[in-house]
């Protein structure tokens, strides 16, 4: 069942239920103005419904936010199922929420986010069209996990040539914070960039074979934002950087593949007050959308289109911290204005 939700900060907003699966889960378009809303799908547990709902509204307006950064003719759009995926999720599941999706029409296009993988959405593309991500097919994208992690690097060089005068991470200390897919892959980019690690995660074998392949450092998730590193990655959840975690970083720079790392608008000025340099993490963290894009979008060949898409997500970062260095303001300022400016020169 597909219930409409009455949400004014969105365009559509759906209760997505199936009894007979157990699926519970909501679907946020929060844009189309550039194109029809794309954004992942994720699984995890929620403490109910309200925070799935509280979720769902934040990440796809992050997505509308990412989508556009990214120089993407696609809007804003993500979807969440409740439960834990690794006991919950069922093929019957996967069908009911495909279902529902495709009733939309057309209007959102989904793909692999937390507690998903290619081999799920090939399960929705049983019942629709309208989702990427997948391992096979003409256009497929596969996990875009490896194009995610990239970004997040290029950014991070843009914040190292902004902070230290060089692209160049050899010697840099990174504390990554989760070591799922996007973590996992960072932290091979950056051990081969010849980067030192401090790693956590939830995971005890995450954490072993991360230490294992890269001579990372283990450090209790607890405490892995205020290791004194050169830079921090969240890589996990959001509303990591708050008004608790915020004065124990020593890290000169935040910088990770996390949605919504801000708790609140106000935590980028205590960043700046503090003189930690904040990178944006929608801008950061957009090569998996663009990865995903290649797909919806159906472009070939795909790799040099992913590729000058990557370099100028990396040009726009070094543009934002050049602009928020000038005008004395927070990089999250420069990068929203910029994003609010492309919005609205789009004709309703």
């Amino acid at each position: 069942m597909l219930t409409r939700l009455a949400i004014s900060t969105h365009e559509e907003v759906y209760r997505v239920e199936d009894r007979e699966s157990g699926l519970r889960g909501f679907i946020a378009l929060h844009s189309t103005r550039l194109g029809p809303a794309a954004g992942g799908l994720r699984m995890r547990t929620y403490e109910g419904d309200d925070a799935a709902l509280e979720d769902v509204l934040n990440l796809s307006r992050g997505m509308s936010y990412k989508n556009a950064a990214a120089g993407l003719p696609l809007g804003g759009g993500k979807a969440v199922i409740l439960g834990d995926p690794d006991h919950a999720k069922t093929p019957a599941l996967l069908r009911a929420m495909g279902r529902a999706i495709n009733r939309l029409q057309g209007r959102y296009w989904t793909a692999e986010d937390m507690g998903m993988s290619p081999e799920d959405m090939a399960e929705l593309s049983r019942e629709t069209r309208f989702v990427a991500g997948l391992n096979s097919g003409t256009h497929a994208s596969g996990d875009p996990s490896p194009v995610t992690a990239r970004g997040v690097l290029g950014a991070m060089r843009a914040g190292a040539a902004q902070l230290w005068g060089t692209q160049n991470l050899s010697g840099r200390h990174v504390a990554v914070q989760g070591l799922g897919h996007v973590g996992w892959h960072l932290c091979h980019l950056l051990h081969e960039s010849g980067a030192k690690l401090s790693v956590a995660d939830m995971n005890p074998a995450h954490v072993a074979s991360t230490v294992r392949e890269y001579g990372a450092t283990m450090v209790d998730p607890r405490s892995i934002h205020a290791v004194d590193a050169d830079i921090f990655a969240p890589c996990a959840i959001g509303g990591v950087l708050n008004p608790r975690s915020i004065p124990e970083i020593r890290a000169r720079m935040v910088c990770g593949a996390a949605n919504n790392q801000l708790a609140s608008p106000e935590d980028a000025e205590r960043l700046r007050a503090r003189d930690i340099l904040y990178l944006p993490d929608y801008v950061a963290n957009g090569g998996g959308i663009v990865n995903v894009a290649a797909e919806i979008l159906r472009i070939a060949p795909r790799a040099p289109w992913v590729d000058e898409r990557l370099d100028a997500m990396q040009a726009r970062m070094a543009h934002i911290l050049a602009r928020a260095s000038g005008e004395g303001v927070s990089p999250a300022m420069i990068a929203d204005r910029l994003v609010e400016e492309q919005l609205l020169q789009v004709a309703v």
